[in-house]
Formats: C-alpha cells, structure tokens, sequence
C-alpha cells in the first residue's frame, strides 16, 4: 500500500493502482471519456488531467500511478481551463447534430459538453464526413468520432478480430477499417460491441423501427413479434424501470401495446432449439468415427460468421439447427399460419434481440424455408424495442401484466437461461440426460459446469447413461474463442460438445443491449435470467407442451424430414 493525499484528503491505496482507480475507489470524480479499465488506459482524450505537486506538466490520471507521499489536486482553475480547450478540441472533430443523433441523451460527451457548460464551439469544426452504408447491421458515422480508440481496443482484446484501427498520421489520423474497406467486406462479424463500447453515436445499430411502424400501420398484414430471452433481463434499464417494475409480464404488455396482432416467445423456439439441436448430438455420438469434433452451438450468429470467415475448417462441425430466432420464424409462417389460416405471405414477424448480428442472420440464404420470404421480416434490438415504446408514447411501467399468446408462447426454464453464457449447454444436457436415461436429472444437476469468471472458457467432463464421458466447453467472447479453436486444432484440447457466444457473458451481454457508460452488465442480467429458470415451473425443455404439440401435430418428431425442412441448414 502507498500513502497520498487527492484534495487534501489522506488516502492509501494498493501499489500500482492509477490516479483515477484511487479516486474512484473514493468517490472523487474525475471527468474522462476515452478510458475504459484493462481495455483502453491511454490517455487519449486528456481530459483526466490532474495536478501532482512538484512536477510542472498535467498528468493524466488514466495512466499515472500512486506513489508513496503523492499530492494530487483535481480540480483548480488550470485543471478547468486545461479540460476545457481538451474538449472545445474534442468538439472541433465531432458534428454536433445532438437533436436527430441516436445517442442523444445517452451520450458520454454530451453531458461532458453540459458538465462544462459549454455554450459555443470555439474552433471551427471539422469533422471527417465519410459514413457507412445501412445495409450493414453495424453503421458508421465517422463525423460523430472522437478517436478514443475504444472500438479499436474492444475489437482486438475483447473479440481478437481487429476490424478496427487508426489510420493516417498526425492531424489526419482517422479510426476506420483496418484498411479503409466498407464494414460489410471486412471480417466484422456484427456483434455490436463497439457500439456498446463506443461514447457518442459515431457507430450504431442500423435502426429498423420505421419499417416495423409501417407494417404495423397496415392493416393488410398480420403482426407477430417474437422477444428474446436475454431482453427480459434488460428492456427496463433502458426505460429507468425497476426490475421490480420490469417484469416479463409487463414487457409483453408493452409488446401488445404497440399494436402487434401476437406476440410470442422466443423462449418457445429455444426449447424447439434443444430437441433439435440435443437430438443432432446423440445422433453424432451413436456413430462417432463418421463426424468431426467437436459439435459447436450454432445459435449465435456473431460465432457463426466468426468461423466461416476465420476458421472455415470447422465448418462441418457446426450443428445444423438454426437459431431460436430462425425456428420461431419458419414454424410462424407455417404452422402457426396453417392452424389460424393467415396467408404466410401476409404475415410479418418481427424479432426484438439483445444482439446486432442477428439483423444479417435473417438476411442469409436459407433462412426463408417456410413459404419463399423471409422467415423473420425484421430485427429489433432491445434499445430500438425502446425507442419504440418512447415513440408511440407507451409508459410500459403503468400497464397491467400480461401473457405471451398461444400456441408459440410457452416456454421452460431451460429456455429462458439461452441468454447467459453456459445457459445452452446446461439446457441441452437436461434433455440429452432425460433422452438417454428415461427420466429427468436433477434441475440443477450441471450447475457446477457453469462459466466462472476470470476463466478463457469452461470445460467440463460429464457422464451421461449409455453415452459415456462427454467432454464439454462453454466460451464467449471471441478472442476467447479464437484460443480455444487454436487448441483444438493443436490437439492441446479435445471436447464432444462446445457452446459458443460472440459476445461476453453470452446475450445478456449482446451488442444490441441498453448501454451503459463504461458498465459491463452481462453478469447481473445473466444472475436474473438464471433466477428465472429457478423460479419456474417446468425446467426441461422436452416438457414443454407447446413444443410436444408441435411434434404431434405438424413436425412427427426431432430430426424429421418436415424438421430438416424448416428447422436445419446446410453448413
């Protein structure tokens, strides 16, 4: 421990620590926008800027260490005036169009501008004007950068990628591309987390709501909205709702009152996913020696751009079931459009996703198998299924709680726990165990394989009747990712089975998830998810009613003909 003084104020703090760690271990503010700890601690934007007595320049507080008999000043009409020019140069960069930009009030250098009272730009502006196209799901507005180079380092460290970079030298270095090619030619895999990441709206989600408010005034068209597991354990943030407050049923109320003729759950179409997906891995390891392994979860579709683009080697390793996103879409405009005889053709699903990549998975080939369109029209995240709310004035927090209609709203626990990283693993051996045995384990009888935090990935050996010894790994994160496959193909790692999430902490922690300045809140949305599959009824996803009804009447059973039709894709 060293002993300094911040203020005044006699303080102590580990070896090592920074001035602006120390600070805020203390409650003491000190403003930044370009840091984000153990990802970027650069000193970029200059605006932690403090005073140490007997050393003459300004030291940013980002990467400057405590040391024994320090004493730091964080505030003094120098610091002020210091910050301030940083800032006014930060603004000479930046196009100002706070009133039409997405990240308007929820804009780190937009309360920076209010904190310092700015009332002026006192350089001439200007900013790099060059935009991306919005047929990408990830769009750029390289005239609201303010080169803090947070998506750089998040791309590189957090998902081992790099798409993004500085570019050009001096006064005419830029964050683009690597090397300046349009986002959708690069190996951008969507996953959003530069956006979450990033401080003002220089990149976006593309933002879909228009074309779901038009579908949604036409009254030749039958709605349905379907909502995502991790969504559940987010919408309210967005809104300034308790979790009390934002329960399941009032998000389904504020679903219905958008106007949407159903609104279902996704949750159905993930149990859908685990009969599928459980029953392809049995059926792999009754004749072993004609597949490779591992089998990796192909849900994610961050993760599935990731290795055909990366590793296209593991290709044939992927599971062939489609995401719950994509089953629920192909059993809307078949089935469910069969038993209450609405024209497929006229049925327009939309999805609201906790994730960004999810807006290209229903763009790719063979996601259109129900009647020649597109399985699912159009994806929301959970920030526009806000937007939403706001637009249409929905004060979702005064509704009465409501329930997901019928025959695509029922779901289990092991459903719900889709959203967290480990929560397809746990729910596929559920049923893989009951399958295989006869009967049921233990609702919570693989909870000592869940992810613990700190770790690359978590792998895990587990018997299962009649099948022997499985040899499991739950990732996320794709640099994680990227470590583990590096393994496998050096046979330092061998597994049967891998779940896999593009994003950390798996959907609860996605790209299209409310944003919270420099907070990362995959781990407490996936602590409420998990409490949700505890608090429920039925917690195996072979039980679920909906989904035995839909084998009985319509699909025969998993892996059907019918089944490979709608519900699987070639690799």
């Amino acid at each position: 421990m060293v002993n300094f003084t911040i203020n005044g104020k006699a303080l102590s703090a580990a070896e090592g620590t920074t001035i602006l760690k120390a600070a805020q271990e203390n409650g003491i503010k000190i403003p930044h926008l370009c840091y984000l700890e153990k990802l970027n601690e650069i000193g970029a934007c200059r605006l932690c800027i403090v005073e140490i007595k007997g050393i003459e320049r300004l030291a940013p507080a980002c990467t400057t260490q405590v040391s024994e008999g320090m004493e730091i000043l964080t505030e003094s009409p120098r610091i002020y005036n210091a910050r301030k020019v940083n800032l006014q140069l930060i603004l000479s960069r930046h196009r100002t169009a706070c009133t039409t930009c997405i990240r308007s009030g929820n804009c780190e250098l937009q309360n920076l501008v209010r904190d310092f009272n700015l009332r002026e730009e006192a350089f001439e502006c200007r900013p790099e004007k060059n935009a991306s196209s919005d047929a990408c799901p990830i769009v750029r507005d390289a005239s609201k950068c303010v080169q803090c180079m947070r998506c750089v380092q998040v791309c590189e460290k957090v998902q081992g990628i790099g798409v993004w970079d500085a570019v050009g030298t001096g006064c005419r270095s830029v964050v683009d591309t690597a090397k300046r090619i349009p986002v959708a030619e690069s190996d951008c895999v969507y996953c959003g987390q530069c956006v979450t990441h990033c401080p003002t709206g220089a990149l976006v989600a593309r933002d879909d709501t228009d074309r779901v408010l038009a579908a949604l005034a036409n009254t030749e068209l039958t709605t349905v909205i379907q909502v995502a597991p991790a969504v559940r354990a987010a919408w309210n943030e967005a809104l300034g709702i308790s979790d009390e407050i934002g329960t399941v049923g009032r998000m389904v109320a504020a679903l219905k009152a958008l106007g949407f003729n159903f609104v279902f759950d996704t949750n159905f179409a993930a149990d859908l996913t685990i009969m599928e997906e459980g029953s392809e891995l049995l059926e792999r390891l009754k004749d072993a020696g004609k597949h490779s392994w591992p089998m990796f979860t192909s849900c994610c579709p961050g993760w599935v751009r990731f290795m055909k683009t990366q590793y296209p080697e593991f290709a044939g390793n992927l599971s062939t079931a489609k995401s719950p996103q994509q089953m629920f879409g192909a059993v809307a405009k078949s089935y469910f459009a069969e038993k209450r005889g609405i024209d497929p053709h006229k049925l327009f699903v939309v999805s609201v996703m906790p994730c960004s990549a999810k807006k290209a998975e229903c763009e790719l080939p063979g996601m259109s198998s129900a009647c020649g369109d597109p399985d699912v029209d159009v994806v929301l995240t959970t920030r526009e299924f806000c937007r939403m709310l706001m637009t249409l004035n929905v004060s979702a927090e005064t509704l009465p709680e409501a329930n997901f209609d019928s025959p695509l709203g029922e779901s289990t626990g092991a459903a719900v726990i889709f959203g967290a990283t480990g929560g397809v693993m746990e729910a596929a051996l559920r049923s893989a165990y009951y399958l295989l045995a006869g009967k049921n384990p233990e609702a919570d009888a693989f909870k000592a394989y869940r992810p613990v935090a700190g770790k690359p990935w978590q792998e895990s050996e587990i018997a299962l009747p009649g099948a022997g010894t499985l040899r499991t790994a739950v990732v996320s994160g794709l640099a994680n990712t990227r470590r583990l496959l590096e393994a496998v193909k050096a046979g330092e790692a061998k597994y049967d089975f891998v779940e896999v999430m593009a994003c950390p902490g798996g959907c609860a922690g996605g790209g299209g998830q409310p944003i919270h300045a420099g907070e990362e809140r995959a781990e407490s949305r996936g602590r409420r998810l998990w409490k949700l599959d505890g608090d429920s009824a039925v917690r195996f996803s072979h039980e679920n009613p909906e989904v035995l009804a839909l084998y009985k009447d319509y699909l025969e059973k998993p892996l059907s003909h019918k089944s490979h039709e709608l519900l699987h894709v070639e690799n």
